[in-house]
């Protein structure tokens, strides 16, 4: 607190005129609400003593949301989101100048025309997510082997990728191409990046790609080559939705009925990757009363020709997305063909 009231008057000098808007996030700090509140009126405090008028977003939790960054437009000229982490034996200070678009994405999840609750509803934020972790990027071609209505799909052409998507029903596809059609007309850029559907099962299929030969102009004579795609980013079958926690043979049956299609998926889709080639599958985890359970099929990944991606801050088994009340969340498994 004594080195941010010695720096908030640099600090606020390089803000334009007008009342500013401070915010605060405390990170991994052993402290209150109350505390985080009080120390944001000590700031306030520094900051008019610098000569400037300020107003604090009230803390109802240690860090803000998004909601209420954009709310109080804390990253706009006269915004100060202030983060303070505690990293060991030393405290890190930093400020917001990016925050997610949450009504961008409320709209590509709400407003697009074919939506279904059967085949899961996967966020938008969550399937940019398994992108960027399936490493892709600008000018690569993502394949989405089970691409229901296309949200991965749509998520990766607007971070400028081409696409290939699969699916076992033909209904989606006919969701698909309406929800890209739907995409094209909002974003008209992202047509240019091209993309192809298949019908199949992706637990034995061989993706393919159109190849035209070109005559006086025009294309002709396609034909089907194996395909080329630089990255794998896809949300697998989820097994039977749930609103509790089902009987114990009940849900071990489940698991082993979803297991078998994620072992057969893997070694197919295996045959058909590159070394060191990346893939991010979002699979089923079950949240139970007494912690996630997990695929089976998980522990056989290296037998299966893959190395499993580890991270610094989070063990692998505990990267599950789910929301409050939901039983069977998404673990997102990243993965590198060997």
């Amino acid at each position: 607190m004594r080195y941010i009231a010695k720096a908030i008057p640099d600090q606020v000098a390089n803000i334009p005129e007008g009342k500013i808007r401070l915010g605060l996030n405390v990170v991994d700090f052993p402290v209150t609400v109350a505390e985080v509140n009080r120390t944001g009126l000590e700031i306030k405090k520094a900051i008019k003593k610098a000569g400037r008028s300020v107003r604090v977003v009230p803390n109802s939790a240690l860090e803000l949301n998004s909601a209420q960054t954009i709310h109080n437009q804390l990253t706009g000229p006269t915004g100060l989101e202030l983060v303070i982490v505690k990293d060991g034996t030393s405290t890190l200070l930093a400020q917001v100048v990016r925050v997610q678009d949450i009504a961008a994405y409320a709209s590509r999840d709400q407003a697009r025309p074919k939506r279904d609750a059967r085949v899961g509803m996967l966020p938008p934020k969550l399937a940019q997510i398994i992108v960027n972790l399936s490493g892709a990027q600008p000018g690569y071609t993502v394949l989405d082997p089970f691409c229901g209505t296309g949200v991965i799909l749509q998520e990766a052409l607007l971070m400028g990728m081409s696409v290939m998507g699969s699916d076992l029903e033909p209904r989606m596809g006919d969701y698909t191409t309406a929800n890209l059609d739907w995409l094209w007309q909002r974003y008209p850029d992202t047509k240019l990046l091209g993309r192809s559907w298949q019908l199949g099962d992706a637990t034995n299929m061989v993706w393919q790609d159109s190849v035209f030969k070109l005559e006086g102009g025009e294309a002709v004579d396609a034909k089907r080559v194996p395909a080329n795609f630089d990255a794998v980013a896809t949300e697998t079958y989820l097994g039977r939705p749930f609103s509790a926690e089902p009987p114990r043979e009940v849900l071990e049956e489940v698991v082993r009925d979803v297991d078998t299609i994620h072992r057969k998926f893997f070694k197919n889709i295996a045959k058909q990757t590159m070394s060191q080639q990346t893939l991010c599958v979002a699979v089923p985890a079950w949240i139970t009363k007494n912690g996630y359970k997990h695929l089976p099929c998980l522990d056989s990944l290296e037998e299966m020709g893959y190395t499993r991606m580890s991270f610094v801050h989070i063990r692998t088994a505990d990267l599950v997305y789910h929301r409050e009340g939901q039983f069977v969340g998404r673990e997102l498994v990243v993965l590198t063909r060997k």
